[in-house]
């Protein structure tokens, strides 16, 4: 393996600036060269590459977001599109590829790797997600649920002051890790993920024996994937159904993905950056780079995208037991 590509793919997540760093230098310390493709697969596909050194990536690691930045291909979907990837990536000598990203991501470089096998890729968990099987956490998690938590803070103490329910909506289109986690961690009243059906009426009785003990400041946190709908209409079938409470809504959206990464997330963007080196170093490819009480594991792409991280019963019981 003389030399390698990276590159970041999908939503962005902070901490995917120091997973770069990790894997440049890395690449550097077992002598290999090192390109960064911007854009994703679609710059692939374009041949946007530059040459990283250990100087490229300084200071970095504590900057949200990606400098190779991300997009989504349409054109990577199909075969056309991956055979003009594939030439870009002989053109320009490249043996192995660590692809930092989610599912999407993993998909797509292991339909590649079926057509093309002579290139190996290992993929690097990036996503706030924290929904991929084979990794406790995954890049920018451990970030986007202390973004949360800290909204929903501030957003308790205006609660307080005015006696207001409010529906605070945070990301998770298939999964409630960040909803759930920041609940638990932020006192909510009650918390709604796609994993658990959710019941109005159950949701409204809780409420009333909140007001019926005169407590009108409520926190009800949402992931934006539950089944009866986002926040604002989950609001709107509450207020239809009892009417003492002065309802309130806000959409955290897309802050949960920037600002500066973590402690947690620096180290652990760059002990998979490293380890994904280290793999494709060993012949391994087709992969995706986890870290597993504690441990570096190796997941196949298939694994890693069919059985979704589940959301642990344990979580919701610690919800529902302190909602009382």
């Amino acid at each position: 393996m003389k030399k390698i590509a990276v590159f970041t793919s999908g939503g962005d997540a902070p901490g995917m600036n120091a997973c770069i760093r990790a894997v440049v230098r890395a690449g550097l310390h077992y002598n290999m060269e090192v390109l960064g493709i911007k854009r994703g697969y679609q710059g692939m596909i374009e041949g946007d590459f530059v040459e990283l050194n250990s100087r490229s990536v300084g200071n970095i690691i504590q900057r949200g977001g990606t400098m190779l930045g991300s997009a989504r291909s349409d054109e990577f979907r199909t075969a056309e599109g991956r055979k003009k990837a594939y030439d870009q990536l002989k053109k320009y000598g490249v043996d192995g590829v660590v692809a930092i990203g989610g599912d999407g991501t993993f998909t797509g470089a292991k339909i590649f790797m079926e057509e093309y096998g002579d290139i190996a890729f290992v993929g690097a968990p990036g996503t706030i997600d924290n929904d991929l099987f084979g990794t406790d956490y995954t890049i920018g998690y451990d970030t986007a649920i202390n973004t949360a938590m800290e909204a929903i803070d501030k957003i308790k103490d205006t609660a307080d002051a005015h006696d207001r329910l409010f529906f605070v909506e945070v990301m998770g289109r298939d999964a409630g890790f960040i909803a759930m986690r920041t609940g638990i961690a932020t006192g909510a009243e009650a918390v709604l993920v796609p994993e658990t059906k959710t019941y109005i009426d159950d949701l409204v009785a809780s409420l009333e024996r909140n007001a019926a003990r005169n407590k009108m400041s409520n926190i009800i946190v949402v992931a934006e994937g539950d089944d009866e709908g986002g926040a604002f209409e989950i609001a709107k079938k509450v207020k239809e159904r009892i009417d003492v409470f002065d309802v309130k809504v806000t959409i955290l959206g897309h802050i949960q993905r920037g600002g500066r990464p973590t402690c947690m997330d620096r180290v652990l963007s760059s002990r998979l950056g490293i380890a994904a080196v280290e793999a494709l170093a060993a012949g391994e490819k087709g992969i995706m780079v986890g870290q597993r009480h504690k441990n570096i594991n190796y997941v196949p792409f298939e694994k890693a995208i069919k059985h979704n991280q589940r959301l642990s019963p344990y979580l919701e019981d610690i919800a529902r037991i302190l909602s009382i």
